[in-house]
């Protein structure tokens, strides 16, 4: 993450970014939760894990609630499921939603992922992260995927900011899968964050 990269104005509501998370955690079987993700690290349940985490963290950044949710790295421990988080992900995704409601949330500096940042910035990261984790999830459950469209127009920009940096190192996720220049807004943003938009679950 980078202090340099541009940050979508505070009027951005995540609101219908997370109901669709929200929406295709519900559609995920218990049967799926092994299953392989576009990120290789990552089970179903590990990526599950891991965007109830990062609904915590930018929630409490965005409340600048800093502590030990926003100091502590992604890289740290591999994410999982708890037994209860069929209901804790669709609250905490609420809560993160709710918190980048106040336009307090957009000013000022805050933490992440254990990274002082803007207040800006914390939010299109947190942007981002719904609209490509969502994708992961979608792919790797064999759902439909169709994320807001506000939303994807800054993920997109986030990413497209990110890859043009000088120390970017192509991405932030990893480098650049190349797109072509007319394929859909969504595929050019997956191949900006590192994944191939062809990427399909592998046969059980």
């Amino acid at each position: 993450m980078t202090q340099d990269i541009p940050a979508p104005a505070p009027t951005l509501d995540l609101g219908p970014q997370t109901r669709i998370v929200a929406r295709l955690a519900e559609g995920v079987s218990d049967a799926c939760l092994a299953d392989a993700t576009p990120c290789p690290e990552l089970a179903v349940r590990n990526l599950l894990g891991h965007l109830t985490g990062l609904a915590t963290a930018f929630r409490d950044a965005a409340r600048k609630d800093l502590g030990a949710t926003t100091d502590t790295s992604p890289e740290a421990s591999t994410p999982d499921i708890g037994p209860g988080w069929r209901e804790e992900l669709p609250k905490v995704l609420d809560e993160l939603a709710d918190a980048w409601r106040d336009p307090e949330a957009w000013t000022g500096m805050t933490r992440a992922g254990g990274i002082d940042l803007p207040g800006e910035v914390a939010g299109a990261v947190a942007v981002d992260e719904l609209v490509i984790h969502g994708w992961d999830l979608a792919r790797a459950t064999g759902q439909e995927y169709a994320p807001d469209p506000a939303a994807l127009q800054v993920s997109h920009g986030f990413l497209t900011a990110a890859a043009e940096e000088p120390d970017g190192g192509g991405g932030i996720f990893g480098p650049v899968v190349p797109v072509p220049a007319d394929a859909p807004l969504l595929d050019r943003t997956v191949g900006l964050s590192g994944r191939d938009p062809g990427w399909t679950r592998p046969a059980r």
